[in-house]
């Protein structure tokens, strides 16, 4: 432990880089929290909303895979490109194929759908394929402005090839809540504001855990009969240490697929030889003389012998050298995570990696990313639920220590004791640096937040000056 002189000094200083943390961070994270906790009900919402298009009823044996694309490609515009299909996997499920929008077209517009959101047109007779598709293409014709454009994923039931329907992507509701969690509905240009959040809530994890870490007489737990802003404070910081474990994977999942932090972590982990394994890229087909590609159903056939027991998302060759490729669409059964591509006329595996070819780095994020999402069952959703709670409430009693201390006319600042700056030891600093170079938000309003604090220091200075001179 720190001796004395040394130690009173760093807690003011720590006291002081909390409350900037908690005082930037804040109302990001009230956000993120809130939108957060809504994502996490996605399964139950889109098992609502989305039933009738996810879901089919079984019928007998399940028509060619081949049948239920055609009928997809008969319900979109002419001109849109046919990007990927995910075949039912479970016997209720449905197809899903992935349009990409035709130029000119905005995919904004909903197929198939409402606008309430209810399905249209959606029964289970043998209508002819290319007929129930009618209303859904004119549907998807239909533009719409004022609507981010993106995929269109028209949905079929596997047993008769009818067309049940197609949203836009960003209108299921998964893709909505995400959206709203990460910028708010707004395109990616303000993902900033959570990676911000992040960035400081990581600062406001790591100098609380020093702050409540117990010293001489202190006491780890609450105590009873404690009041007031005491009682507020101790319940602050066993909240935040109780989460802390949890707050760090949720952290660090989140700031790893943000723009700037992301990239700096990646680029970290593929130095250090943690990249996830890649497919070469000259990877061809060899033509056969008078052979043609194989269509869908035989290569998701081939596709499903090769590969874990999972949903599966398929992707078609692209020119006569192109090969079909395959990957996992359930993320959350992270061990059975694949990349498979088939050349396109004799089916021969040309590139397969699964679980155990994942790097530390790679199977750690294939955990932590689904489980920052709540994709692991209901367990999961849990755990995510009383986080986002916990984190409401260290930020509800963080503030409410704040106005309880806060002198009139005062900006609030923890007062820092002489020789606070000095009493970092190195190894804070350069754990300080290592923050900044992994996340880059964090070092640019770390810079801000300097600028402020010398002209407060020079503030101060002026002011004890002009006093002494008087």
């Amino acid at each position: 432990m720190a001796s004395s002189p040394t130690l009173a000094p760093r807690i003011s200083l720590l006291w002081r880089i909390h409350f900037w943390a908690a005082l930037i961070a804040s109302p990001f994270t009230v956000v993120a929290a809130l939108t957060g906790l809504l994502y996490v009900f996605t399964p139950q919402i889109e098992g609502i909303l989305h039933r009738n298009l996810d879901t089919v009823r079984v019928q007998g044996p399940r028509l060619s895979l081949d049948a239920a694309v055609a009928a997809a490609q008969a319900a979109v515009p002419s001109g849109a490109t046919l990007k990927s299909v995910v075949p039912a996997h479970g016997p209720e499920d449905s197809v899903q194929v992935y349009f990409k929008a035709a130029p000119g077209v905005n995919a904004g517009a909903n197929a198939g759908v409402d606008a309430g959101g209810e399905h249209s047109g959606h029964q289970h007779g043998a209508a002819a394929p290319a007929a129930a598709a009618k209303p859904v293409a004119a549907a998807m014709e239909r533009a719409n402005a004022d609507r981010i454009p993106s995929g269109t994923i028209v949905y079929v039931d596997p047993y008769n090839a009818q067309v049940l329907g197609s949203l836009n992507e960003i209108d299921r509701f998964g893709m909505w809540s995400k959206r709203l969690h990460s910028s708010l509905l707004q395109p990616d240009s303000w993902r900033w504001m959570i990676e911000l959040a992040a960035s400081w809530l990581m600062v406001m994890l790591l100098t609380g855990v020093y702050l409540w870490w117990p010293r001489g007489n202190a006491k780890a737990l609450p105590q009873a009969g404690v009041k007031g802003r005491r009682a507020w404070r101790q319940w602050h910081a066993f909240t935040g240490v109780a989460l802390a474990l949890m707050s760090l994977a949720i952290l660090t999942t989140g700031l790893t697929w943000s723009k700037y932090s992301g990239a700096q972590i990646r680029s970290a982990m593929d130095a250090v030889g943690q990249a996830s394994p890649k497919a070469p890229k000259d990877l061809k087909s060899t033509v056969l003389e008078g052979q043609k590609p194989m269509g869908w159903e035989a290569a998701w056939q081939v596709a499903v012998k090769q590969s874990p027991d999972v949903s599966m998302q398929l992707t078609a060759p692209r020119g006569p050298q192109g090969t079909w490729r395959a990957t996992n669409f359930d993320r959350g059964q992270p061990d059975k995570r694949f990349n498979l591509q088939l050349d396109a006329y004799s089916g021969q595996t040309l590139y397969f990696s699964g679980w155990n070819d994942l790097a530390a780095f790679g199977k750690a994020t294939a955990i932590g990313i689904p489980f920052h999402r709540g994709e692991f069952g209901w367990w999961n959703q849990a755990l995510l639920i009383v986080f986002g709670v916990g984190v409401l409430f260290s930020l509800v009693s963080g503030w409410a220590m704040f106005f309880k201390r806060r002198r009139a006319g005062l900006l609030g600042l923890p007062p820092l004791k002489q020789g606070a700056w000095a009493s970092m030891p190195v190894l804070g600093w350069v754990s300080a640096g290592f923050l900044f170079v992994a996340m880059p938000l964090l070092a640019y309003s770390a810079a801000v937040v300097a600028l402020i604090e010398a002209g407060l220091a020079w503030k101060l200075r002026r002011g004890a000056i002009a006093k002494a001179v008087s």
